[in-house]
């Protein structure tokens, strides 16, 4: 093992820098400003955008339960997770190819055999016992290992990314699938009221067409309505149980192990401070994981350029053998070698060429992919702080409808109980009513949806700065 030590040594001397392009993140269009803000200025300061537990902003205790659920349950959120530990051991595995392997084997052998001759039979047998060390290296002169593994590390903090963008997207999807589910619950509230007062209204009806007072189509007219919003209540069962089982997939739960009382949707809409919009290139793990991708490739086309350059493997050996085994080791019974081969491919008709334009071909693929990332969270970002701004202002105008529409419905009833005016009158009244109430709900719904979309674009309050942390 002495004889190896030297070898090894001069060898660390030969490695050299590594070959191919160092990596620059590439540039991406980045605006200076959101241009939904303008005329709409926000009363929040920055510190209160979304970290870890983004959703508590809601103040909803069911929804906090839930969403603690999606890192333990949700089975995307599992998958990406093991694909980071899958990426992580291909790091330690092409580290290991920096350094040179070594092998010992031993082995013991008895033979023997019998002969005759003209005179006596002979017979022979003897032991023989062998032990050996081989060490091998292959330099990592032009960096092809290294970028091996700057690529598996890149590959890495990718895969780390994809879990913090998979995490993300199911707590996202899981909080708008709640809140259509709490709309629902509200909706359903909202029916019942309604089929109640139209039962009163079908009953005054029947009492004045027994009176004389109506015709025999009042009561038809509103035994229809009745029955309408009884079936529009029935469809709502429905469509509830579709929500309820979408948020128990989310958790990973079966659909019969998770029941939800019905409850109110929440009334705050938090304001969700955006930052500057460079910032978003950083808060985005969807951009993060893009961007780690290009390092990839940047990688990968110096592995490809180390193919012009000549290889060059150290071996290293020392074996003994003896008939006995105190002997083994005797100095008189080994043997030693120490070589070095070097090897170069001299014609292979473009095939290297070929490989390196092809990595750079794919380098630009993840450049465009990286920058169409980037267009794509700005655009949603855009959307959905948009989105907020209006629907803030559509809700305003939603209320006063609302209100009205309840105002008039009961100055036409009561003109139909003296017979000033016929029951379509107030058939129209109603519908209105039920129509503004339930307009008023599902802009409530989307400013929830919108705001939960927004902190999503946002990030959530990650940052790619916790890459580096491993």
């Amino acid at each position: 093992m002495k004889r190896l030590i030297p070898c090894l040594l001069v060898a660390t001397a030969l490695s050299g820098c590594a070959v191919g392009p160092t990596y620059h993140r590439p540039d991406a269009p980045t605006p200076q400003r959101y241009t939904a803000l303008d005329g709409w200025s926000q009363a929040a300061p920055a510190d209160t955008a979304p970290k870890g537990e983004w959703w508590s902003v809601y103040n909803d205790p069911v929804l906090d339960g839930l969403e603690r659920k999606v890192t333990i349950g949700n089975q995307n959120v599992a998958a990406a997770e093991a694909v980071v530990r899958q990426t992580a051991a291909t790091v330690s595995e092409s580290r290991a190819d920096l350094w040179p392997t070594l092998g010992l084997s031993f082995g013991a052998r008895r033979s023997g055999g019998s002969g005759t001759s003209s005179s006596s039979t002979t017979t022979t047998s003897g032991n023989r016992f062998t032990a050996g060390l081989d060490a091998a290296w292959s330099l990592d002169i032009w960096g092809k290992v290294r970028r091996e593994i700057e690529q598996a590390r890149a590959n890495t903090a990718a895969a780390r990314a994809d879990l913090a963008n998979a995490t993300l997207s199911a707590q996202a999807t899981l909080a708008i699938a709640y809140f259509d589910l709490r709309a629902t619950d509200e909706q359903q509230t909202l029916l019942t009221a309604t089929a109640n007062n139209y039962q009163k209204a079908l009953t005054l009806t029947q009492n004045q067409y027994k009176a004389g007072i109506t015709d025999r189509s009042d009561v038809l007219q509103a035994e229809s309505q009745l029955k309408s919003a009884q079936a529009s209540l029935t469809a709502l069962t429905l469509q509830r149980g579709q929500y309820l089982h979408a948020i128990a997939t989310l958790i990973g739960v079966p659909p019969d192990q998770l029941d939800l009382p019905s409850g109110a949707l929440t009334t705050i809409v938090p304001v969700t401070p955006p930052g500057v919009p460079s910032s978003l290139l950083q808060r985005r793990p969807d951009i993060a994981a893009a961007e780690r991708a290009v390092a990839a490739a940047n990688a990968n086309v110096g592995i490809a350029e180390t193919a012009f350059f000549p290889t060059l493997d150290l071996s290293a050996s020392d074996s003994a053998s003896s008939s006995t085994l105190s002997k083994l080791f005797s100095a008189h019974n080994s043997t030693w070698s120490i070589g070095a081969d070097v090897a170069d491919t001299l014609i292979e008709f473009g095939a290297r060429s070929a490989a390196v334009k092809g990595a750079k071909a794919g380098y630009d693929v993840e450049v465009a992919r990286y920058r169409q990332t980037v267009l794509e969270a700005f655009q949603d970002t855009e959307d959905n702080l948009l989105a907020l701004r209006v629907l803030c202002d559509e809700q305003t105008l939603r209320e006063q409808a609302e209100a009205s529409a309840g105002q008039a419905e009961t100055i036409v009833l009561n003109q139909y109980k003296v017979g000033h005016v016929a029951y379509s009158d107030v058939i129209t009244a109603q519908n209105a009513t039920l129509s503004a109430r339930v307009s008023t709900l599902t802009v409530r719904r989307s400013r929830l949806e919108a705001s939960v979309s927004l902190i999503q674009d946002l990030g959530g309050g990650w940052d790619a700065g916790t890459l580096s942390a491993h």
